[in-house]
C-alpha cells in the first residue's frame, strides 16, 4: 500500500483524486490552506463529503487531513518528516487567469514559492514519483493545433500561465539534479460536480437557473477542450506507477526522469455549444450579456493526448452533454 500526499486536497481535482485513491486502498494525507479565493464553504463541503465517504467505507486509518499552506516551508518540511510519502500529487495552486490581474502576489506565494518548497521536500524525502498540475494556459496564443507537449511554450499571456510554465522548468531542474521522477500534467478546462464556482460552467448554471444574465466573452466563439473530472482522475491514476525514466529529450542532452503530458478531452467545442448544453440540462434559456474577449484569455485550447494514450491507454469517454448533465444534477441537489 502506497502512501500519498495530495496537496490542494480540498480543491476540485484534489477532492476527487483523494477519494479515488482511498477507494483503491491507498493511504492519503491531504493538505489545503482553505483560502477564500472562492467561497470556502464549498471546500468545507468537499471535506465533509470526503469524511462521510471515509467513515461509510471504514477508511479512517487511511486518511488524514491537515490544514497547511505549501508556502509555509517550516510546516511543510515537518509534515514530510512525520510521514514517509511514496508519491506526491501537487494540485495546490492559486488558480484563475483573470484573478492574476488583480492579485499577482498570491500566484507568486503559492505557485512559485510553494512549489519550490514541494520540490525541496521531495528532494530530501527521496519520493518515488512527483506528479504536479500544470495547465493548458502555458500554450498562450500558439496557433498550431492541437497543442503538443513538444510545442514551444515560451510566451505565456497571463501571470497564471507564467507560473505554471515556471513549475515545469523548476521540476525539470530538480529532476535532472536530484533524480526525482517528475510528471507534469497540463490540464485542459476541467469541469464536473464540486467544481470551482469561478469557472464559467458553474456561474452559467447558477445564472441560467436563477434567470439572471451571463457574461459571454467574444460572442462565445472561443473553443475549449472541456474535460470531465472522472476522465482526469482516471488519467492520473494510470500514471502513478509509470515513473518517467532518466533520459535526454529531443532538444537537450540534460538527462532527467521528467516528462510533461497533456491531459484533455481532445475534442474542443465552442463556448456557445457549452452554453447550449447547460441550457438543455437546466431547462431554461440564457440571458446573455455579450462582451469583448478579456486580457489573458486565449481563442482555443486543444489537447494532443496521443503520448498519454500511448503511455497508459488514456481515452476520455465523457461527452459534453453527459458531463454537463451530471454537473447540473449535482448543482441542483446541492
Amino acid at each position: 500500500m502506497k502512501k500519498f500526499l495530495v496537496t490542494g486536497s480540498a480543491g476540485f481535482i484534489g477532492f476527487h483524486i483523494t477519494k479515488a485513491l482511498l477507494s483503491k486502498g491507498m493511504e492519503v494525507v491531504g493538505i489545503d490552506n482553505l483560502n477564500n479565493y472562492y467561497d470556502p464553504q464549498l471546500k468545507t463541503n468537499r471535506l465533509e463529503s470526503l469524511n462521510k465517504f471515509v467513515n461509510d467505507c471504514g477508511f479512517e486509518e487511511c486518511y488524514n487531513f491537515v490544514k497547511l499552506d505549501i508556502s509555509d516551508n517550516i510546516e511543510l518540511s515537518r509534515l514530510f518528516q512525520e510521514h514517509n510519502f511514496d508519491v506526491v500529487i501537487n494540485l495546490a495552486a492559486q488558480a484563475g487567469v483573470r484573478y492574476s490581474l488583480e492579485n499577482p502576489k498570491s500566484y507568486v506565494d503559492s505557485n512559485l514559492v510553494g512549489f519550490a518548497n514541494i520540490l525541496e521536500c521531495c528532494r530530501h524525502a527521496s519520493i518515488d514519483h512527483l506528479l504536479f498540475a500544470s495547465s493548458s494556459s502555458v500554450y498562450g496564443m500558439n496557433s498550431k493545433q492541437p497543442f503538443s507537449a513538444k510545442d514551444n511554450t515560451d510566451y505565456p499571456v497571463s501571470l497564471y500561465a507564467a507560473t505554471k510554465k515556471s513549475n515545469e522548468l523548476l521540476a525539470h531542474s530538480y529532476s535532472h539534479l536530484f533524480n526525482i521522477p517528475c510528471t507534469g500534467l497540463r490540464f485542459f478546462t476541467v469541469y464536473g460536480p464540486y467544481g470551482r464556482p469561478d469557472m464559467a460552467y458553474y456561474s452559467f448554471t447558477k445564472a441560467i437557473s436563477e434567470g439572471t444574465p451571463i457574461n459571454v466573452f467574444n460572442s462565445g466563439i472561443m473553443k475549449r477542450d472541456f474535460t470531465y473530472i472522472d476522465d482526469i482522475v482516471e488519467g492520473i491514476l494510470r500514471l502513478i506507477d509509470l515513473k518517467p525514466i532518466s533520459q535526454a529529450s529531443e532538444t537537450t542532452n540534460a538527462k532527467a526522469p521528467f516528462r510533461v503530458l497533456n491531459i484533455g478531452n481532445n475534442n474542443p467545442v465552442t463556448l456557445r455549444s457549452f452554453i447550449e448544453a447547460i441550457e438543455k440540462s437546466v431547462g431554461r434559456k440564457a440571458i446573455e450579456n455579450l462582451l469583448p474577449m478579456q486580457a489573458g484569455d486565449v481563442p482555443i485550447t486543444y489537447a494532443d493526448i496521443e503520448p498519454l494514450a500511448e503511455l497508459c491507454g488514456f481515452q476520455p469517454n465523457t461527452s459534453i452533454e453527459d458531463g454537463i448533465k451530471k454537473f447540473v444534477d449535482w448543482y441542483q441537489d446541492n
